[in-house]
């Protein structure tokens, strides 16, 4: 029976996800028939690589989410290890969790992109950095963490009068109106075009994770030659980072002057997708006849090691 370590937790604004994701993988993983234990990352790397070599696992599934457990930290210490590990490697988790090379790499990939700017926090606090309505965001955060829409008919500010504790530069956009669309990919291929309709505002971190907050619409109700577009973008993006195991990818669609697939813009590349009951890609793969235990199971399965 193979053994499998799900690191959870983490010391990322994301932590609450994380530790419901890996224990939703952990009760999976039981049904489809491994030996499964847990490990509630903290700060001390000493006592992570205590707790791991004391489970010795065969496989470590990486649950963790933002900075961290998403960015090539612990892929280098599991790299270190020689123990193989679900989803991306080093590299492609460094580069998809810095937005502003993760841009540059789409750009050379031919994939379209909202037009930005990276600012020192300083330089967007002495006026809008771009015409209005724009988007300011961290520059490696997942989950919607710190994003904030400047709207024409507003009078908030970027950070809305408080500090910014996300670093010290800041990603702006140009806000690109129209629909919510994410694609997951599962070894090379896309899986289903998702839309995200939300009761108000954004998706942002609460719509994400509330329930009842945000409508999942799967399969998005688009045009074909719309969906086609989206799925191609997803793996074109999964490939051109390196990602592997399973990856999924955010879009905005302008549909404000009809159906165009030259509107569609990717946003990013989310190297560990969270795996919670509201999650995106267990319910894309349901929808591909895919139960979670057989997802998390196949996660496993495929883990790889960079060393």
């Amino acid at each position: 029976m193979k053994r499998v370590s799900v690191l959870m937790g983490g010391p990322s604004a994301e932590r609450d996800v994380s530790l419901d994701s890996g224990a939703n993988c952990a009760a999976a993983l039981k049904e489809a028939g491994y030996q499964v234990a847990t490990i509630d990352v903290g700060r001390d790397l000493v006592a992570l690589v205590e707790a791991i070599r004391a489970q010795k696992p065969d496989v470590i599934f990486n649950a963790l989410h933002g900075r961290w457990g998403e960015d090539g930290n612990i892929q280098g210490v599991l790299n270190f290890l020689g123990i193989p590990y679900t989803h991306s490697g080093l590299m492609a988790s460094a580069i998809a969790m810095d937005k502003p090379m993760a841009k540059k790499i789409f750009a050379q990939a031919g994939l379209r992109c909202p037009e930005g700017l990276l600012l020192h926090k300083s330089q967007v606090l002495k006026g809008d950095p771009l015409p209005r309505p724009y988007v300011v965001k961290p520059a490696n955060e997942g989950s919607s963490v710190g994003v904030q829409i400047i709207r024409k008919e507003d009078n908030a500010r970027p950070f809305d009068g408080i500090d910014w504790p996300y670093g010290e530069y800041v990603l702006c956009e140009h806000f690109i109106q129209g629909r919510e669309l994410t694609v997951a990919v599962m070894e090379n291929k896309a899986m289903a075009v998702t839309e995200l309709k939300v009761d108000g505002g954004f998706y942002d971190y609460a719509h994400k994770y509330t329930e009842g907050r945000t409508l999942h619409v799967c399969p998005a109700q688009l045009r074909e030659d719309i969906a086609q577009e989206a799925m191609r973008m997803a793996v074109v993006a999964h490939q051109a980072l390196g990602c592997r195991g399973i990856s999924r990818s955010d879009f905005r669609y302008d549909d404000t002057q009809g159906d165009d697939p030259t509107k569609l813009y990717i946003l990013e590349t989310n190297t560990q997708p969270g795996m919670t009951a509201l999650s995106l890609v267990p319910e894309q793969a349901r929808h591909l006849g895919i139960s979670y235990p057989q997802l998390c199971a196949w996660l496993v399965e495929h883990a790889a090691c960079d060393a």
